[in-house]
């Protein structure tokens, strides 16, 4: 038998979620079944979308997240001991998990599957750009918004696992791209290391003022994270014909969100200037990931987008992790080593 540890949620989230929402439970796992895999986790990934989900769920329930591990044991011939895979358990030491067919839909899918061929990149990426977050970057930007040379496209959260990765993919494209994060130091990295024509910290910029003097004639596309005020003011400021992708709004995760927001009316912007806006979550698209995880290697691998992992270690420190990521203390994409 193989001893186990897994973080367990427990309790339901009030605002930001508190180290007593979870509690650490160790178990042992059974024998395997055949077709199934033991797997022994290596990197974990924290995300936003495990606080978005939250509410979705009856508790308790396993804390989900994408993590990268090594098969320890197999009843699965198509996974032999020592396979590096990728799978949805979550925070967890060691896991028994199986090959699923995966129906695309916004379900958070239970899965498992072998790394991709990161040609020598650190593994780590199969859980940042080369994984979940990667994909969402690649086919949230290009397939809703779909870039033109030359266009504007504005990022909010642009220091983020995703935010940054659609801002490197504008310029690849051939667009100015303004960046909105939340400190001065992400903002410096924006601009002088990933090449964002221009970026503002949010917290002390007039949002309005920066945005019209950075995007004078407009903004094009515009690549939505966070949601809330500084959306209106960006939608307020676009092109007619305009091509808006959300793809979080974690500036209200700590909210409830079964009950109705109140913000400002964005219908006459949407009417008159002909937008596009359009939600995105990455399931959907799960039959297709190996053609966003083909191309994102070959631009790393060819300098054109650099990424950029925050590292946390140790199992313990998973929660720390989690609430940092979600106080935006990471640049680029939070993992932690196990």
């Amino acid at each position: 038998m193989v001893k186990a540890r897994k973080y367990v949620v427990v309790k339901r989230f009030d605002g930001v979620p508190k180290r007593s929402d979870f509690e650490i439970v160790e178990y042992e796992l059974p024998p395997l079944k055949d077709g199934e895999i033991l797997i022994k986790a290596e990197w974990i990934s924290v995300d936003p979308y495990l606080r978005a989900f939250h509410s979705t769920l009856k508790l308790p329930y396993d804390q989900f997240s994408f993590q990268v591990g090594v098969v320890q044991e197999s009843r699965d011939p198509k996974y032999p001991v020592g396979t590096k895979v990728v799978s949805h358990k979550g925070w967890c030491d060691y896991t028994i998990d199986k090959d699923n067919e995966i129906i695309p839909s916004k379900t958070i899918p239970d899965t498992v599957y072998k790394i991709p061929d990161l040609k020598g990149l650190s593994e780590s990426l199969a859980v940042g750009c080369v994984g979940m977050p990667g994909v969402s970057a690649y086919f949230g930007f290009l397939e809703i918004c779909k870039p033109k040379p030359g266009e504007t496209v504005v990022v909010t959260g642009a220091a983020g696992a995703v935010g940054s990765l659609v801002g490197q993919i504008a310029k690849i494209k051939g667009c100015k791209v303004i960046g909105f994060a939340g400190s001065d130091e992400k903002v410096n990295w924006l601009e002088k290391e990933l090449g964002f024509d221009k970026a503002f910290n949010y917290k002390t910029a007039n949002i309005e003022n920066a945005l019209k003097a950075a995007a004078p004639n407009g903004v094009d596309c515009y690549f939505d994270n966070v949601g809330g005020e500084i959306s209106t003011i960006i939608m307020n400021q676009m092109n007619e014909l305009g091509r808006v992708t959300i793809c979080g709004c974690i500036s209200v995760y700590n909210e409830d969100l079964n009950k109705l927001p109140k913000g400002e009316m964005l219908q006459p912007m949407i009417l008159f200037k002909e937008l596009k806006i359009e939600g995105f979550i990455i399931w959907r698209k799960f039959q297709r990931w190996n053609e966003g995880f083909s191309q994102i290697v070959e631009w790393i691998k060819n300098g054109q987008l650099k990424p950029k992992e925050h590292v946390t270690e140790g199992f313990d420190k998973l929660y720390d992790a989690f609430i940092g990521m979600l106080n935006g203390q990471n640049m680029g994409k939070a993992v932690v080593k196990i």
